[in-house]
């Protein structure tokens, strides 16, 4: 039975909704190409589908439109699948589970996918529509933007005759978004030297945390929770002698980790002293944050006794300390834009194999030298320890155009809407604005998108009347002649 079926625009919460039935996690988008490609066949529409799944469909102009410039749509396919502890879907084959409450849309337990599913079903709704005035458009979804835009990296753009961009990927509705920081992927390899020691496994938890979005959240200095573990291992060792064998935390280069995980084997006669020293560690790993993670936890949960591979004693202190002493977090604010970050990296994703401990972390900056700088900065801490690193999904900063049209156009269609003036704006995360305007000659580009809250986490919702008005607003932007 339909969830989303009494809200207006009834087209786009439809095919949202059946956006939000059809798995696309980033890497598995095929489904939902098919999806697409199927909606485009059935209408006859120019289509292009390439091996990484990305698409494009275009409709041409309706009558009286067809001398103004084509304006170009574009958002991505895939989602950041996140879950709480009390769920256990599959997000490559399992559909979402949707409610509505408090005037939003929300999935049960999981992220909802609105970044960047929205922008899909705004474009279909307008491919589909047959009483809606405008040019030609030139609708462009992209894969895998949560990982590193390599779909926007790759995607073939020869087709397209507009240089107009509409970026439907903004979670802040009165925000007309101008600049972009570019970004990197960087895996940093910290070796780790192994021998067996007998003793109490034991499991040391770390939940709770609020966690949120490396770029749109960063500056709010939200605890991260690989590094308040590594802090609480730290204050652990300088009390009770054990031997660590892993460490796990987040999912995902560019979310805040919410949870993270230890296990280490001590002596079992050092249980008690273990569990009696844990609250004051976690208070003092835990204080910084007091305000931003009220909700954090610790959990201690012995495994047994047995012989295990353990971290050897220089192995394990390298590890920890590497981790707290690495930069993370908000690294410079632009000296340009109040209040926005220019240059930050997140630890999203830690994690544990037999010789080492990978550090995957999200680099961000609005100049192209800082992010270098700070990519360089890994790099030789990480290789003078003995560790490797390696870069991927590098994407320039979309620059802030002084003379832009089409953002004009839109601020004053704002204003007139809404009796209020568009904030123009510029955000530290990642937008595909940046890649694209290598393949779009003399892009002239705004991203814009309804309200959304709490993206990347369970806790996202997505505000029913800001897509309304929102939809509102891009058939004005349509509807323009000039």
């Amino acid at each position: 039975m339909s969830v989303l079926s009494a809200l207006e625009p009834k087209s786009v919460f439809s095919y949202f909704e059946t956006i939000c039935s059809i798995p696309h996690p980033s890497g598995q988008e095929g489904l939902l190409a098919d999806y697409i490609v199927r909606f485009a066949q059935e209408r006859g529409l120019e289509h292009y589908r390439d091996e990484l799944h990305n698409v494009v469909v275009i409709k041409e102009a309706t009558a009286g439109y067809e001398q103004e410039e084509p304006i170009i749509l574009q958002g991505h396919l895939d989602m950041v699948c996140e879950q709480s502890s009390d769920r256990n879907i599959d997000f490559s084959s399992e559909g979402l589970d949707l409610y509505i409450e408090d005037g939003c849309i929300a999935a049960r337990g999981t992220t909802l996918g609105g970044d960047d599913g929205i922008a899909v079903a705004y474009a279909l709704a307008l491919l589909d529509a047959e009483d809606i005035p405008h040019p030609r458009l030139e609708v462009v979804l992209t894969v895998s933007e949560e990982v590193g835009m390599e779909g926007a990296a790759a995607i073939d753009l020869s087709m397209l005759r507009g240089h107009k961009v509409l970026n439907l990927d903004s979670e802040e509705e009165g925000q007309i978004m101008a600049s972009c920081a570019g970004g990197c992927r960087v895996d940093c390899q910290l070796p780790v030297e192994r021998t067996e020691l007998e003793g109490q496994l034991c499991v040391i938890t770390v939940s709770g945390l609020t966690g949120g979005h490396s770029g749109a959240e960063i500056h709010k200095r939200r605890g991260n929770a690989s590094r308040v573990l590594t802090r609480l291992l730290v204050e652990l060792g300088r009390q009770i002698s054990f031997s660590l064998v892993s460490l796990e935390g987040g999912s995902k280069d560019n979310a805040i980790p919410r949870e993270a995980k230890a296990q280490i084997v001590l002596s079992s006669k050092l249980l008690p002293a273990l569990s009696a020293a844990l609250p004051r560690c976690r208070d003092i790993a835990a204080a910084p944050y007091l305000e931003t993670d009220p909700n954090l936890e610790v959990k201690l949960t012995p495994m047994g006794h047995g012989l295990h591979k353990v971290m050897s004693s220089h192995s394990g202190q390298l590890v920890l300390t590497t981790i707290q002493f690495l930069p993370d977090g908000v690294q410079a604010m632009s000296q340009d834009i109040e209040g926005l970050v220019e240059t930050s990296l997140n630890l999203g994703v830690m994690s544990t194999r037999d010789s080492y401990v990978q550090l995957r972390f999200s680099v961000r900056s609005s100049k192209l030298a800082a992010k270098d700088e700070l990519k360089h900065h890994l790099y030789k801490t990480v290789t003078a320890l003995g560790g490797k690193v390696f870069f991927a999904g590098d994407y320039p900063p979309w620059e802030f155009r002084k003379d832009s049209p089409l953002r004009d156009d839109i601020c004053a269609l704002y204003e007139r809407l809404y009796q209020e003036k568009a904030r123009v704006v510029a955000i530290h995360a990642g937008l595909e604005c940046g890649m694209l305007s290598e393949k779009i000659a003399d892009m002239d580009a705004v991203s814009i998108g309804p309200n959304m809250h709490d993206i990347h986490t369970t806790e996202e919702r997505l505000e029913i009347d800001s897509v309304r008005r929102t939809w509102e607003l891009l058939l004005e932007i349509l509807a323009l002649k000039h």
